[in-house]
C-alpha cells in the first residue's frame, strides 16, 4: 500500500539530472531536458505525482535533497505531513 506521495513541480525543473542519477529506478531524463517520474501521473498544472511505499522513500528523499531548485516534494499520505 502506498504511504507516500511524490509531487514534482516539472515546470520549474532546470534539468540538472541529479534525480535520475541518484534514483534511476524512479526518475528519467526526457527529450526536452527535464526529468520525469517513471510511471508518474501528469496533472493539469504541469506537475507530476506518484504514490510510493516505504521501501521507495529513501531513494526519492535522496533525489529531492539533491535537487538544486527543490522541485521534488514528498508527503506522507495519511498525515499529509510534508517530508521534503
Amino acid at each position: 500500500m502506498a504511504k507516500f506521495l511524490i509531487e514534482y513541480d516539472r515546470p520549474n525543473c532546470i534539468g540538472c539530472g541529479v534525480c535520475a542519477a541518484v534514483a534511476p529506478e524512479f526518475w528519467e531524463m526526457n527529450n526536452d531536458g527535464k526529468s520525469d517520474i517513471k510511471g508518474g501521473k501528469s496533472r493539469q498544472d504541469g506537475w507530476q505525482e506518484l504514490e510510493i511505499g516505504e521501501k521507495s522513500l529513501e531513494a526519492n528523499k535522496n533525489a529531492a535533497e539533491g535537487c538544486p531548485v527543490n522541485v521534488i516534494h514528498l508527503k506522507n499520505k495519511e498525515t499529509q505531513e510534508k517530508i521534503i
